[in-house]
């Protein structure tokens, strides 16, 4: 299956954020957190099996907000 991943750095850390479900991991590298969601995703659906059916894939789309005074 092919998911979505938010990928945000919070230093240290590199954190992906799986956008169908709710399964979060990190890493120290871009490319270890996306391999340790991939097993943290692994692991839900071994452990949620019911938790197979997963809609299609979110549409990101930026959003812009003024937040100036």
């Amino acid at each position: 299956m092919r998911f979505t991943a938010a990928m945000t750095h919070e230093s240290p850390w590199w954190v992906a954020r799986c956008l169908e479900v709710e399964v979060t991991s990190q890493g120290e590298t871009l490319e270890q957190a996306r391999a340790n969601l991939a097993e943290a995703l692994a692991l839900y659906f071994e452990d949620e099996p019911g938790h197979l059916s997963v809609g299609e894939a979110p549409i990101i789309v930026p959003v812009d907000v003024d937040v100036g005074g």
